[in-house]
């Protein structure tokens, strides 16, 4: 009980670390000082592949960040990175692009001005495309189509949603893009509307000071429009070669995300909550050796991806553990008891823990911060003290009576299709 009430506490203290988004020159900010050595800045822009004007466009304009801008050439910005001792890096969503510095305490003005200059001054420049973002835009598209779970996942988006948040986050092989695409489409992402910055390791003021004196003269409309999301389903099967025999079980909704999908999420989970034991999930105990399932939840702002992300060395292993895996998650529609409180207490705790790190709150609370809605931990762990067994009942039974999304990677031949699974 007193175990129960000190972490409860700790939430709560937690949570309330975490700024209110406050309004800076018509972007919004957001800061959680914790009193660290490091610090780090995300700046957050609306500009994930759901937004492409053209195939590609948003992983072109990841890959070109950093480069040349009307203040430093990318060597210099390199060099001076370095002198100070800080990182630089650049991330894509289907709905977001995240940049983000990470430095001493103390340098804040110096890196928040080269994240800004990127957004306003950028020169996107044809030999910068040509000799430095394409070829590694090309290495990271071979590297995802040789990853059969990164392969997957990418094709049940295309099935799940088809267009929007059903854009590949990754440029197609051989892509006909172009310097001026890029430079267009980031004319249209980077406006006040469509940006938001989350830092840690510093104060929220002065983090809203210097975020008003580098983006003031930023263009205030947005040019961005995208339609609501649907789901669809559908079912393919691409022969891989090398890799794991892999297959993805997934269902969407549309709609806000539910707490209810975090729950049974974590109730299927198979990660073990001691280390070395064997997971008391109901799909660990029927699973082959060598053989995995991992649960995949993926929340949108108005849709979510749930699914069961199969792998095992045969064919023969992976259609075993893929009717265990089908089988609990239609069970998911009973769950009740002490097995839903283990559930949203794991689902908690992943949401807290996902806090420890840098990427997890940016992750976790930018893209609140970015639409202006409860911003706070608090309000997470809140959603998921409303999860009940009639609603988790319900939200399961919507879940698995959609049209499925199945996608089957490696030996097409003989990997299982849906039906065999009992979908």
């Amino acid at each position: 009980m007193l175990a129960a009430r000190a972490s409860t506490r700790n939430v709560q203290r937690i949570a309330r670390s975490f700024a209110t988004v406050v309004d800076s020159a018509g972007v919004k900010v957001a800061a959680v000082d914790s009193n660290r050595p490091t610090t780090s800045v995300t700046f957050l822009v609306k500009a994930g592949s759901r937004f492409e004007t053209k195939a590609g466009v948003a992983h072109g304009l990841k890959n070109f960040a950093f480069k040349s801008t009307a203040k430093r050439s990318a060597l210099g910005t390199v060099r001076e990175t370095e002198l100070y001792g800080g990182l630089l890096s650049a991330n894509l969503s289907r709905e977001h692009l995240a940049l983000t510095a990470e430095f001493l305490r103390g340098d804040e003005q110096y890196f928040v001005d080269v994240l800004s200059s990127f957004l306003t001054s950028a020169k996107f420049t044809r030999h910068e495309f040509e000799e430095y973002v394409t070829p590694v835009m090309q290495g990271e598209i071979e590297l995802s189509n040789a990853d059969p779970a990164l392969h997957a996942l990418e094709l049940a988006h295309a099935l799940a949603f088809r267009n929007g948040l059903g854009s590949s986050i990754y440029a197609t092989p051989h892509s006909h893009l172009t310097a001026e695409d890029i430079k267009a489409f980031a004319k249209s992402a980077f406006t006040k509307d469509n940006i938001a910055v989350v830092g840690t390791g510093i104060d929220q003021d002065s983090l809203a000071r210097l975020v008003e004196q580098s983006l003031s003269k930023i263009s205030t409309s947005s040019a961005f429009s995208s339609s609501p999301s649907s789901y669809f389903g559908g079912e393919t099967r691409i022969q891989g070669h090398g890799g794991p025999q892999t297959v993805f079980i997934g269902f969407g909704s549309a709609g806000a995300p539910a707490p209810e999908l975090a729950a049974i999420s974590a109730h299927l989970s198979t990660t073990p909550s001691v280390k070395w034991s064997k997971s008391l999930s109901p799909i660990a105990t029927a699973l082959p050796e060598g053989t995995s399932v991992q649960t995949v939840y993926l929340p949108y702002s108005d849709a979510s991806l749930f699914g069961l992300l199969v792998q095992g060395p045969t064919s023969a292993s992976v259609k075993e553990a893929g009717k265990a895996a089908v089988t609990a998650l239609k069970s998911a529609s009973s769950l009740k008891g002490d097995d839903l409180k283990k559930a949203v207490a794991k689902a908690k705790f992943a949401s807290a823990s996902a806090t420890e790190s840098r990427e997890g709150l940016v992750s976790l609370l930018g893209s609140k911060v970015l639409t202006g809605s409860a911003s706070t931990l608090e309000a997470t762990l809140s959603s998921l003290d409303g999860v009940s067994e009639s609603s988790v009942s319900k939200a399961a039974s919507a879940l698995v009576g959609a049209k499925p999304t199945f996608v089957a990677v490696g030996d097409i031949s003989s990997l299982p299709h849906a039906d065999e699974l009992g979908l």
